[in-house]
């Protein structure tokens, strides 16, 4: 098994090909991010499969009109519920301006989920591109969610009608430092 096959193959795409995308395959993308790791296994993902045009170009639109959006034929909107972390609290709002230490955590945690669910796609032949420039309050009307969860991301999901070549990364040796920041040198302790 080498993972890093759909990992270096993955590439965030924007044209997409008017083929359907086979309901077993939007199946393994959503339960491949059901089997992703959580703190405390809080699992706070949730995910809406849209495939409504008259939904999705609402979508679109408050997604900021990113129109090329509408080629594909699936969205898959993920959603953090706070709820997993924060039981009986009668009312809490969540947005990008929320002070709560919480939010972070059900981010991350569905963050991890999200990156499976792309994964998973590239090694189904589907492509995606991660969205998330949009406005918790615009957004959440459009699918019924309420204040309490946070939308993480849309995610178009289709078969790519391009093939863009990989982007620039930035060397290993760049990022990377040994038992304490700023330590190049990997030596043994």
């Amino acid at each position: 098994m080498n993972i890093l096959e759909p990992i270096l193959s993955r590439r965030s795409i924007r044209k997409y090909r008017t083929t359907p995308v086979e309901e077993e395959k939007i199946t393994l993308l959503l339960e491949s991010a059901r089997l992703a790791p959580s703190g405390n296994n809080t699992q706070p993902w949730r995910f809406i499969v849209v495939r409504a045009e008259e939904r999705k170009q609402r979508i679109v639109d408050a997604s900021h009109r990113q129109t090329w959006m509408l080629k594909a034929p699936v969205f898959i909107v993920c959603v953090a519920d706070i709820r997993t972390r924060i039981k009986g609290q009668a009312a809490i709002e969540v947005d990008d301006q929320s002070p709560e230490p919480a939010l972070k955590k059900i981010i991350r945690d569905t963050a991890i989920a999200v990156e499976h669910l792309v994964l998973q796609a590239e090694a189904l032949g589907l492509a995606t591109c991660w969205v998330a420039y949009f406005e918790q309050e615009d957004l959440r009307p459009i699918l019924n969610i309420p204040s309490d969860q946070y939308v993480l991301a849309v995610i178009p999901v289709g078969y790519a009608d391009e093939h863009p070549s990989a982007r620039p990364r930035n060397a290993l040796q760049d990022m990377v430092f040994y038992e304490t920041w700023g330590n190049t040198v990997n030596g043994e302790q």
